[in-house]
């Protein structure tokens, strides 16, 4: 009876360990989804609070973000249609390059490039973006 009870314990020890192993690129794509959808709701709230610590450095609360995310990338703020494209993760998941193929409102087509970094508490924040209209991007 004893070993069964370690064998349990070790079980869900494990199972606990790998239920918190989060694959970087999924967690990266969870959270740019996250995103659009407070941007396509006018939430600045919950938008601001996916992004990291650099960016809140330079926007210092929701509202100055949120103007610079309407002004400067539309595409982003309220796209038409969103695909993920190609993601690399580097230095062991601490940073994922995630590509994004936006049609804007517009019909014009865009690439938008996010760097999401972990943090020291294991979340993924987005660490900034990087927009290109379909005819000047190069991908990752």
């Amino acid at each position: 009876m004893r070993a069964f009870s370690i064998a349990a314990f070790l079980c869900c020890i494990v199972f606990a360990t790998a239920a918190r192993a989060e694959d970087p690129v999924q967690a990266a794509q969870s959270l740019i989804e996250q995103q659009i959808e407070a941007f396509l709701h006018d939430d600045a709230a919950t938008a601001y609070s996916f992004a990291a610590p650099g960016i809140k450095a330079l926007f210092p609360d929701k509202d100055s973000f949120f103007a610079m995310v309407k002004k400067s990338y539309q595409p982003v703020y309220h796209p038409g249609n969103y695909a993920f494209g190609k993601s690399r993760a580097i230095d062991s998941g601490a940073v994922v390059y995630q590509e994004v193929l936006i049609t804007g409102t517009d019909h014009r087509d865009w690439t938008a490039i996010y760097q999401i970094t972990r943090q020291p508490d294991g979340s993924y924040k987005i660490n900034g973006v990087q927009i290109l209209s379909k005819a000047t991007s190069e991908g990752i």
